[in-house]
């Protein structure tokens, strides 16, 4: 089907003369259900495609997309894509489409994912609210499972393509005067145990009941890997030599010197085991592993084919598709652990807060790195290596360069969901110094 569609576009664009086209294909299936108050109250599916076309016209570029596949639809589509093209001003940085070898896309398709059914996801739901409900708590979350394809052309001969199948459960349990929250992501469905989860969140709520309020000031945090990538995943857009040139990231000045501590080291790599994500970029440049912190250390950034070319590197497979303000982006994060579990973590230090995730996150100062939120969801005292009491949410005001100076322990990764948009593979942190500045209200 895409390589037909292809051709259609190839030949709507050829009889108005333009032969640089470059075309998107992408359709998902997407199951979610979601349960509040101990019960089911929704179950949806939906079923999506969508055609982008992008022509290249002497210096000019242009997107347009259609989401019905008929014939007269794609000649519209195309149509206005080369109109639009011929109405922007010329970019003298603009390249020619991508010519080069598709990547090999990693096994990231499982049939039980896909197939997974309404009945499937009620059946895993109704577990996790039994163990909930068991504990005379109240639950709330979501279950979904989704399917996606995506087809990359152009008319230069490229031609890559990856399929990949997503779950995805999330549960909030919540007792009289306190909550707990955990959640998973997984390629494979049958990697995720909702009853585990719920077993977690229904733990977290009993145990940050009856919550102290503890004075603002600097702490020992524990993160839990939610609580890591919630927060550090806020600075690697700035990874992006887009943004650096047009100086708006806190690396600008800082390439190769040393922010972090020694036990910090980060890199990007869509081949990792616990990693999702196609294998290329918006262009369809492979994606490079990226070493973006060695040992505290500045080390590579993202290039697109543009940024690379003005830079007199080589692209690195991290751009999003054109035309678009950002440049690229690093999507597959790995923050190097240790060789402790999170227990062991806990068990191993005389006094600190345990911090389950974070929410509200907002940026207070974009070169240091400045971030205000709160704590949410289980957040504990911890004296002589155990959880002696719950504690109110606390809000925080944390220089993220700061903070990763300040690492003492790292736990071993894995892949974790939180607010961010994509999930990371990470550690939990002990960091030093953790500043809070006020207890919230809830």
């Amino acid at each position: 089907m895409p390589d037909d569609l292809f051709q259609q576009v190839l030949d709507a664009a050829r009889a108005r003369g333009v032969t640089e086209i470059e075309v998107i294909f992408s359709s998902e299936t997407q199951a979610l259900t979601r349960f509040a108050n101990n019960a089911i109250h929704q179950n949806v599916a939906e079923r999506a495609t969508h055609l982008s076309i992008r022509p290249v016209i002497d210096g000019r570029t242009a997107r347009a997309s259609t989401n019905r596949l008929d014939q007269a639809s794609i000649r519209s589509a195309v149509a206005e894509a080369i109109a639009i093209s011929r109405l922007t001003q010329p970019d003298p940085e603009l390249l020619p489409l991508f010519q080069g070898p598709a990547s090999a896309s990693p096994p990231r398709h499982f049939p039980e994912t896909a197939s997974a059914t309404p009945r499937h996801r009620a059946e895993s739901v109704a577990e996790a609210i039994g163990v909930v409900e068991s504990q005379g708590q109240t639950s709330a979350g979501t279950y979904s499972t989704a399917e996606t394809e995506l087809t990359l052309f152009n008319s230069h001969g490229m031609r890559a393509t990856h399929r990949e199948t997503m779950a995805r459960f999330s549960i909030t349990a919540m007792a009289a005067d306190s909550s707990g929250w955990a959640k998973a992501s997984a390629c494979d469905r049958r990697a995720i145990s909702p009853g585990a989860l719920a077993e977690s969140a229904a733990r977290k709520a009993s145990l940050s009941g009856a919550p102290r309020e503890l004075p603002p000031g600097r702490y020992t945090v524990i993160l839990e890997p939610a609580a890591v990538l919630d927060l550090v995943g806020q600075m690697f857009m700035d990874f992006s030599a887009t943004a650096i040139r047009d100086g708006r990231s806190f690396l600008n000045d800082r390439i190769g010197q040393k922010l972090f501590g020694d036990n910090v080291t980060v890199y990007d790599d869509v081949l990792h085991p616990e990693q999702s994500g196609a294998p290329f970029d918006g262009e369809g440049v492979p994606r490079r592993r990226l070493t973006l912190i060695d040992r505290g250390e500045i080390r590579d950034i993202a290039y697109s084919r543009q940024a690379a070319a003005q830079a007199g590197v080589e692209a690195t497979g991290h751009g999003l598709a054109l035309p678009n303000e950002m440049g690229e982006v690093p999507m597959n994060v790995v923050v190097q652990g240790g060789d402790v579990s999170l227990e062991d973590m806990i068990a191993g230090v005389g006094r600190a807060i345990l911090v389950t995730r974070l929410w509200y996150i907002r940026e207070v100062d974009p070169y240091e790195k400045i971030f205000t939120g709160m704590t949410r969801d289980g957040t504990f005292l911890v004296e002589a290596g155990c959880i002696v009491a719950g504690l109110r949410n606390l809000r925080f005001n944390q220089s993220l360069i700061e903070m990763l100076s300040n690492v003492e322990r790292l736990s071993t990764t894995a892949r974790s969901s939180g607010e961010e948009a994509f999930d990371m593979v990470v550690p939990a942190m002990q960091v030093r110094e953790f500043n809070f500045t006020e207890v919230t209200k809830y």
